[in-house]
């Protein structure tokens, strides 16, 4: 949510900042209704002074004996205007918080500006894409043999874009959980197990509400109206909504694994297939709560962590600054790490390290205050640490061999029983 005390300040410079990242949108509207509201409440002021005023007279008048039916009457008059201003008053501002509502966070000076990806700027590389010397496989066709996941199952049980993990896929995908929560965990981030549902003014603190209601999992009955997160982001930011935090214990740093859930899993196609884009995948989350000065720390500390995963693994990736319009509603700042998928020939987005800055804590309400200072919203920020669909992928298809088996990095062999070093294929 935006601030509308900013807005006043300086309207054209807001609305430019904001048509960088969604071009139709227009200020016109808010400003009207700002104004009408504002007007609005200065008559409702001045009305409830004079009924102040006519409520004192009436005692007067009572005390000396004098009649006060014209002065009740005026009183009641002024009453039933207040009340109908009131209403106005209610109504406009409900309106006006819902299209503030469908306002993105403003971008940061240093974001570049357009509306393509293809304007991404890449600002760090990591090792080298994987070279082979024999006809390479992508995973759905390692895993004819492999037998790590069973996709025609898992389409049985709930449809198509459910991943079913068998065996070694299952362990390996459990490696890889430990794997980097242990890392998280190392860096100073606390583990956090949230619930998967939630309510639907926590999904609106998280930025989540309403522009992206088509793309949720929700349960609305007699008795619930819940929805199944997109991202274990949206249950950490509604862990402290509606609080006053002491800026002294600033940041809080949080990390979670869940299962992640989205309606629209994108477009299928023949590259696509598998791993790639489903409705349910894993994440481990990282989260911060800090003050307005210290954002810019924090969020170099989560892309640090996210990248110190990748290397370990042993994986090329880069990282990508991305432009106004290719970066999410709630982010001011947004660096992609993206895995070179070799049998995709692209690279493929694992990560996404966002800075809200107060925009999501305006909206659940969360503060912070220095002792004997006022209060001020704390800046959130959020980063995938990592998800594992797509990194369980880049595992695969870039440590194939010419056999069709799969060498396991050695830093995840401590996670598996016998500390096994290759996947074989069944003959």
């Amino acid at each position: 949510m935006l601030d509308m005390k900013e807005l006043r300040k300086d309207p054209k410079i807001f609305e430019a900042k904001l048509k960088t990242k969604q071009p139709e949108i227009s200020l016109e509207p808010v400003l009207i209704l700002d104004e009408r509201i504002r007007a609005l409440k200065t008559e409702a002021e001045d009305l409830k002074q004079r009924r102040n005023a006519a409520s004192k007279d009436i005692g007067y008048k009572k005390q000396r004996g004098e009649d006060i039916d014209p002065s009740m009457q005026e009183m009641g008059t002024l009453s039933e205007t207040i009340t109908k201003l009131d209403k106005e008053i209610s109504s406009l501002e409900a309106e006006i918080f819902q299209i503030l509502s469908a306002f993105p966070n403003l971008p940061m000076e240093d974001i570049p500006v357009s509306d393509s990806p293809k304007d991404n700027v890449c600002i760090k590389t990591f090792g080298e894409k994987p070279v082979f010397s024999f006809p390479f496989k992508n995973h759905v066709e390692l895993n004819e043999k492999l037998h790590l996941f069973d996709f025609p199952r898992g389409a049985k049980i709930s449809g198509s874009g459910w991943p079913l993990y068998t065996g070694f896929g299952a362990r390996l995908e459990w490696a890889l959980l430990n794997y980097m929560l242990d890392t998280h965990r190392k860096n100073g981030f606390m583990q956090i197990m949230p619930p998967l549902l939630v309510r639907p003014e926590t999904m609106y603190g998280a930025a989540q509400l309403p522009k992206f209601e088509n793309q949720l999992f929700k349960i609305k009955d007699d008795d619930y109206h819940l929805y199944l997160i997109p991202t274990s982001e949206c249950a950490l930011n509604g862990i402290h909504a509606g609080e006053i935090l002491d800026a002294e214990c600033l940041p809080f740093l949080y990390t979670a694994y869940t299962p992640c859930f989205r309606r629209e899993s994108g477009a299928a196609g023949s590259q696509e297939r598998g791993l790639i884009r489903t409705h349910q995948f894993n994440k481990v989350e990282m989260f911060c709560l800090s003050a307005p000065e210290d954002s810019t720390r924090c969020f170099e500390k989560m892309l640090s962590s996210a990248e110190e995963i990748l290397e370990g693994l042993e994986l090329h990736y880069r990282n990508m600054l991305l432009t106004t319009g290719d970066m999410s509603f709630a982010a001011a700042k947004t660096v992609d790490i993206e895995v070179w998928l070799s049998g995709q020939n692209r690279y493929y987005e694992v990560s996404s390290v966002s800075n809200c800055t107060d925009f999501q804590a305006r909206r659940a309400d969360i503060r912070c205050r220095k002792k004997n200072e006022k209060t001020h919203f704390v800046h959130t920020l959020n980063g995938s640490g990592l998800a594992t669909s797509r990194l369980m992928v880049a595992l695969l298809e870039n440590n194939q061999q010419a056999d069709g088996s799969v060498l396991v990095p050695k830093i995840l062999r401590r996670y598996l029983e016998e500390e096994i070093s290759i996947i074989q294929p069944e003959k």
